[in-house]
């Protein structure tokens, strides 16, 4: 049975912004959310790194920013696994205890570099709860991803200019059928 909903979908075809209606609708309807979206943070028109928020708390640090900090480095990006942990794996962590459904935005190159990041997702879609996350194409080729897409209950969504407007109120349907089971 379905219970882990992967979006994937080219750059900027608007992963995120679907996540963000799902979170909506579910709240919406009483449901407890937890987890965390990630967004571009820019600067005068231009793309400088990438924030973290707790979808329960609206807790926001850096996921990654252009050559500041120490850490490993992702194209012109300094991931700061220190902030992303404390924000984005803690809120991960908190949604498995505490959430109905768990958010994850995203499962990517630059959130891989965290062991603690791939144990709570690990974690977030072995447990009994609906998991709805997004997924970079990159890491698609990574072990630890493919390991996850292969899972028997994952249902792989890729998001286009034709469906990304239906996608979100398919899996939010589909979650809250799942929730009544």
């Amino acid at each position: 049975m379905v219970k882990n909903f992967l979006i994937t979908g080219r750059p900027g075809i608007g992963k995120t912004t679907a996540v963000e209606k799902i979170v909506n609708l579910l709240k919406g309807s009483n449901v407890t959310v937890g987890g965390f979206v990630s967004r571009e943070v820019r600067r005068g028109g231009v793309r400088i790194g990438f924030e973290v928020e707790d979808v329960k708390t609206g807790k926001k640090g850096y996921l990654a920013r252009v050559g500041v900090g120490v850490g490993p480095r992702v194209g012109k990006y300094t991931v700061n696994i220190r902030e992303f942990e404390a924000i984005g794996v803690k809120a991960l962590v908190d949604a498995i205890d505490e959430a109905d459904v768990i958010i994850v935005d995203e499962i990517g190159p630059m959130e891989l570099y965290s062991l603690k990041f791939k144990e709570a997702v690990r974690n977030a879609v072995e447990s009994e709860k609906p998991v709805v996350a997004t997924i970079h194409w990159k890491a698609s080729r990574d072990p630890f991803c493919r390991a996850i897409l292969s899972r028997n209950d994952v249902k792989i969504i890729e998001l286009s200019f034709r469906s990304r407007d239906k996608v979100p109120l398919e899996v939010y349907s589909e979650i809250v059928e799942k929730l009544r089971e």
